[in-house]
C-alpha cells in the first residue's frame, strides 16, 4: 500500500501538527446573567456551575474568566420590575447597565458585548411590544434602538440583538450612527431557530413567555435556505457578526451560512447543549471533559469562527493544555 492515511496518526506530537480545525481562547465567549440586587452569587438550578450574579459581585466571574484566558462576555440582566413595554431594558440605571459600568471600571481589558431584546424585561415575556397576543414587529423596532444605546452609553464594546424582528439591525445601526456610536459592532443572533434546547436559559433569565410560543418570529427549524435569507439581509443592513443559535444539532446551517457570506461566524452552543452534558455526566453516562472537547470542536470544524459557551473557561484550560486547538 502507497496510501496509508494512519501514517500521519502515529504521535501526539503529529497528529496536532497536522489538525485541519484550529481553536483559539481568544475566539470564546462567556454568558453571564446580572441579576439586580446586591450581594448575589447564586447557582442556576436549570445549568450546574452558572450563577446569577448582582452588578456588585459580577466581578467575581470576570475574574475567573480573564484568569483562565476568556477575555469576552455576553450579558444578560434580570430586572426585578417588568413591565408591558420592557422599560427597565433601556433604562440607564438598569441592572445590566450597572453591570456593564461595573465591569468596564474595574476590568477595562475584558470586553463586553449585551444581549439585545425584551423578553427578560416585558411582563409578558414576549421578544417585543403585543398588538393584542403578536408581537408587533414595527413598533418594537425603536425599543430595542433604545437598548442598543443605552447599553452601548453605560460601555458596552459590542451589542447582540437577539430578537428576530425583521429590520432590527438597521434601525439599531442607525440608531448608534446618529449618536456617535458607528463604530460599535453589531453581532446578530441572525440565524435562531425557535428551539427546546432553551428550556435551561428561560428558568436562567425567567424569560418564558406567558402565554404562546416565539414561531412566529423566530426560525422553523426545518428550514435551511431561509437562514441563508435571514444571513444575507442582517449583512446588509450592518450586522458586522452573524451568529447560528442554537449549534449543536445545526451545524449544517454554520457550515452553509459561513459559505454563503463573507463575515464572521459565531455559534452559541445553548442551555440545553450544556445541560444535557450535564446531566449525562452527572449519571456516569459519558466522560464530561471530553464530550464537552468533541463537541466544541465540531462547532469550530463545521464553520464557527466564534463560539459563546457555558463551557468557554474550561474549553479555554483545554486549548491551553493541549488537549483541544
Amino acid at each position: 500500500m502507497i496510501n496509508r492515511p494512519r501514517r500521519l496518526r502515529g504521535s501526539d506530537t503529529l497528529r496536532k501538527a497536522v489538525r485541519e480545525t484550529r481553536m483559539s481562547a481568544d475566539s470564546l465567549i462567556l454568558p453571564l446573567f446580572i441579576k439586580e440586587g446586591k450581594n448575589i452569587k447564586q447557582e442556576i438550578q436549570s445549568l450546574p456551575n452558572q450563577f446569577h450574579y448582582s452588578p456588585d459581585m459580577v466581578g467575581q466571574a470576570i475574574e475567573e474568566a480573564l484568569k483562565n484566558g476568556v477575555k469576552a462576555v455576553l450579558l444578560f440582566g434580570l430586572p426585578e420590575n417588568k413591565d408591558e413595554f420592557g422599560t427597565e431594558a433601556f433604562n440607564e440605571n438598569g441592572v445590566l447597565q450597572k453591570g456593564i459600568h461595573e465591569i468596564k471600571k474595574n476590568y477595562p481589558e475584558m470586553y463586553v458585548i449585551t444581549d439585545v431584546c425584551m423578553c427578560e424585561y416585558t411582563s409578558h415575556g414576549h421578544c417585543g411590544i403585543l398588538n393584542g397576543e403578536q408581537v408587533d414587529n414595527d413598533k418594537t423596532l425603536p425599543y430595542l434602538a433604545k437598548i442598543a444605546l443605552s447599553h452601548v452609553k453605560a460601555g458596552a464594546d459590542m451589542v447582540a440583538p437577539s430578537d428576530m424582528m425583521d429590520g432590527r439591525i438597521s434601525a439599531i445601526r442607525m440608531t448608534l450612527d446618529q449618536n456617535g456610536f458607528s463604530d460599535t459592532p453589531i453581532m446578530s443572533y441572525s440565524v435562531k431557530y425557535a428551539s427546546a434546547f432553551y428550556g435551561p436559559f428561560r428558568e436562567a433569565a425567567c424569560s418564558a413567555p406567558a402565554f404562546g410560543n416565539r414561531k412566529g418570529y423566530q426560525m422553523d427549524y426545518h428550514n435551511s435556505r431561509e437562514a441563508i435569507k435571514e444571513a444575507l439581509l442582517d449583512a446588509s443592513e450592518g450586522a458586522d457578526i452573524l451568529m447560528v443559535k442554537p449549534a449543536l444539532s445545526y451545524l449544517d446551517i454554520i457550515k452553509a451560512v459561513k459559505e454563503q457570506t463573507h463575515l464572521p461566524i459565531a455559534a452559541y452552543s445553548v442551555s440545553g447543549e450544556y445541560a444535557m452534558i450535564k446531566a449525562a455526566a452527572g449519571q456516569g453516562l459519558i466522560d464530561e471533559y471530553n464530550v464537552m472537547c468533541e463537541s466544541a470542536v465540531s462547532i469550530y470544524r463545521a464553520g464557527a469562527d466564534i463560539l459563546i459557551s457555558y463551557y468557554a473557561k474550561e474549553i479555554a484550560a483545554a486549548i491551553k493544555r493541549g488537549d483541544i486547538g
